[in-house]
Formats: C-alpha cells, structure tokens, sequence
C-alpha cells in the first residue's frame, strides 16, 4: 500500500447531532455511556481516515465530564489529533452542546483517546506522521506527551491488579 499522506484538514473531524431520548438516564439527562460511545466513534472515524487503516481504541483517559447534555441539545463533537507515534494517534476530544432554544452553547467533556493502526493480519500498521504547525498545536502535543508519562504511572500502579484472576 502507497502512503497517502494526509493533509491538515485530516488532522480534525466534527460531528453534529441531535440528543436524543433514546440517551436518557434516569435523571433525565443524557448517560455517559452514551457519550463515551460518541468520543469512540468520532476517534475513530478521525484515526481511519488518518491512517486509512482500521484502528482499534487502545487507550481512553481522563474522560472528565464538565456538564450535563439535555435531550434536545445540538451537540458537536469535535476531534483533532495532537500527537502520533509509529502506529498510534492520540486525538483530543471535546464535547459542546447547545440549547437550540436559547443559543447557549457549553463544553460538555473532553478526553484523549488513542488508537492503533492494524492491517489486514491485525499486526500494528504505520500511521503518517503528525507535525504541529500552530504554536497551539504545540501545546497539545506537549500536553499527549505528557499524558503518555503519566500513563506509566498509572500501569505500573496498576500492575500488580491485572494478573488473572484478580480484577
């Protein structure tokens, strides 16, 4: 397969929609399974058509839910990658949603995700290279990297709990 290498505008993807009843929980409000299946499928539409590869979700951190999104808010889900390594893609995610009543609109949630590449034997596949342009995108990349050292941690707490048998 020849790389095609993707342009900035790849880089970012945004969805919109309607809150649905069908995303109710019992408070009335949209669940946050629902959103979380949001930020996965608008990763991974942005990982795909960045590596042109199907991407498996390998990481999901820091999810932090700022606001409750209402039944009837247009919400915009809006992704942008921030770092690459060999064969992964570190996307930033941030959730707003908007009264279509009143206008107000708010940020609902942000995260990172990260996804891996696969070919077609489900081995790890390269992924073209993501370079800042902005001193923005600086910052975010900073900001993965950062995250990625934090990651360390975390497993290496973790460890000991994911032996079988005892989670």
């Amino acid at each position: 397969m020849s790389i095609q290498f993707p342009s900035a505008e790849d880089a970012r993807l945004k969805f919109r929609f309607i809150a649905e009843p069908s995303d109710v929980n019992f408070g009335g409000k949209v669940h946050g399974g629902a959103v979380m299946k949001w930020i996965d499928q608008a990763g991974y539409s942005l990982a795909v058509n960045w590596s042109k590869y199907y991407c498996v979700t390998v990481y999901v951190g820091g999810i932090r839910f700022y606001k409750p999104v209402r039944i009837g808010d247009i919400v915009e889900v809006d992704t942008r990658i921030i770092y690459t390594g060999r064969t992964s893609m570190h996307i930033a995610v941030d959730i707003h949603a908007a009264n279509p009543k009143t206008g107000r609109r708010v940020k609902t949630t942000h995260c990172v995700i990260v996804f891996v590449a696969v070919d077609d034997d489900n081995e790890p596949a390269e992924v073209p290279k993501w370079t800042p342009t902005s001193e923005e995108e600086q910052h975010m990349e900073l900001y993965a990297k950062k995250l990625m050292e934090l990651r360390k941690d975390i497993e290496h707490e973790m460890e000991p709990f994911m032996k079988d048998g005892q989670i």
